[in-house]
């Protein structure tokens, strides 16, 4: 028996005629024999699950650099909860839950150290650009697997590019993860930030909470619910006016709040000064990166400033900091 033909005959059989079919995929760059067990999808979402970019996630900053706290998410935990809100909006409009994991799984696998403070730091100080949608395709198509890439699908792809704010993902389900990952860290991001004390759930401004809720639970609620009432058997996926505008109003009072919180951001200095400090290191003397990496410039004819910006952006928060004091913190004297 083909388990996966099974598989794909089944999600015809059940899912949304506006849905991802697993056999109508656009395919690979590199041509695959089918798997006899997994869908193309279930396949790309094992390859990103035990790539080596995602377990660094675990120890990448979500909004708090360094926090002492165990409670507080991660840019690892921030992408399973991505991953669970995107898998329920899909299971409840029938689209391919499949697709819509590898997309969540993957979106962001580029993402620097220090979170949105490194992806700033590189973008400003690299002449190419840096931006970690951008990186997290690069990942998936070359730097994983020493320069092999993992070979996804075109449809994976085009959502881990597409789930920024301004993206515009070519499937239903690409869509979902684009708003699930909004949902999420609006909702986690408030919930790390009453824990650290920067502001209390009163502080929320009431014209919000009386339109999406007053608690996590009761927003996310809300707001899955509202996605899924609006956009049942559409090619689109849709909010209703009233809450997408409360979101978007609950996101800019979250930046000024916490994204731009001098308390929050107290150790962004720092950290945009060790990135700094290792780029400029690492062009300077290019013979100090990994080999796998040279190996990119001298055989693959990467630019350097890019190859440079592939390592410090993979490197987890304690990696980098320890790869500084490495390179610019004396030692002491030993006998």
């Amino acid at each position: 028996m083909n388990i996966r033909i099974e598989q794909e005959k089944h999600e015809h059989e059940h899912l949304s005629p506006y849905a991802s079919f697993s056999d109508m995929s656009q395919g690979r760059d590199v041509y695959e024999e089918p798997c006899s067990m997994r869908t193309i999808y279930q396949r790309d979402r094992d390859r990103i699950l035990h790539c080596k970019a995602f377990r660094r996630l675990k120890h990448k900053t979500q909004v708090f650099l360094a926090p002492t706290g165990d409670h507080y998410r991660t840019r690892l935990t921030h992408t399973l909860e991505v991953a669970q809100i995107a898998r329920s909006i899909s299971r409840a409009l029938r689209l391919n839950e499949d697709l819509t994991e590898a997309i969540a799984l993957g979106h962001d696998l580029g993402h620097t150290p220090f979170g949105h403070a490194g992806e700033r730091t590189l973008n400003s100080i690299c002449p190419l650009g840096f931006s970690h949608f951008e990186q997290s395709v690069r990942v998936v198509e070359f730097l994983e697997k020493d320069g092999q890439g993992l070979n996804l699908t075109k449809e994976v792809r085009d959502g881990i590019l597409n789930h920024r704010t301004s993206g515009n993902p070519s499937t239903l389900e690409g869509k979902v993860v684009r708003l699930s990952d909004k949902i999420a860290y609006i909702n986690h991001d408030i919930d790390d930030a009453i824990r650290a004390h920067i502001f209390s759930e009163d502080a929320i401004p009431k014209q919000y909470t009386d339109v999406l809720g007053n608690t996590t639970k009761s927003r996310l609620n809300t707001l899955i619910n509202d996605i899924i009432n609006n956009s049942y058997d559409k090619n689109d996926i849709c909010m209703s006016q009233e809450v997408g505008n409360a979101m978007t109003e609950l996101r800019q009072f979250m930046f000024g709040s916490l994204y731009k919180n001098p308390t929050a951001k107290s150790e962004e200095v720092k950290a945009n000064k060790l990135i700094s400090e290792l780029y400029e290191y690492y062009m300077d003397n290019p013979f100090a990166l990994p080999d796998n990496y040279r190996k990119f410039i001298d055989d693959r004819k990467e630019p350097l400033e890019r190859v440079v910006c592939d390592y410090i952006a993979g490197m987890s928060d304690q990696y980098s900091v320890a790869v500084f004091e490495e390179i610019y913190v004396p030692k002491s004297w030993k006998v």
